[in-house]
């Protein structure tokens, strides 16, 4: 990721942080880093893992904590499997897209998003409802897993 990137996103990251009057102390920053550093898709634990080999280790509360408030910042966004844990990923360079993922191996796909949305939120407006994001999931078999069985 360009460092101008990373530098745009510490920096809403920051004004969160000192809007709630909370600190970007040495574990939010070390926590921040791995997490703008992660390629595709992660989890908290696969973050805990890496601040686990810091010095000194960063703990797995500080990690949860802090990708909480990544999440309240728009930092990053997180995305449901109905799975034990949550899958994260950068929002920085996010095209609209889905998700797709196999029961088998768990290979997660992602897809171009074709404005589908759109017809549903005249639908849910006209009710009174207000609309602030949304996720679309499908799930199946890989053509691997297909061809393995």
């Amino acid at each position: 990721m360009p460092s101008t990137t990373v530098t745009r996103e510490q920096q809403r990251y920051e004004q969160y942080l000192l809007k709630a009057g909370l600190k970007f102390s040495r574990g939010r920053v070390g926590v921040f880093k791995e997490a703008m550093v992660a390629h595709g898709h992660f989890t908290a634990e696969d973050i805990v893992k890496v601040c686990g080999l810091h010095k000194p280790k960063i703990s797995r509360a500080t990690v949860y904590r802090t990708l909480h408030e990544m999440l309240e910042t728009g930092v990053i966004r997180g995305t449901a499997f109905g799975e034990k844990h949550q899958i994260f990923e950068h929002v920085y360079d996010e095209k609209p897209h889905h998700h797709a993922r196999c029961i088998h191996c768990h290979e997660l796909i992602e897809f171009k998003d074709l404005g589908e949305d759109k017809r549903y939120h005249p639908i849910l407006e006209n009710q009174g409802f207000k609309i602030l994001g949304h996720e679309m999931h499908f799930y199946g078999v890989c053509k691997k897993c297909q061809e393995g069985q």
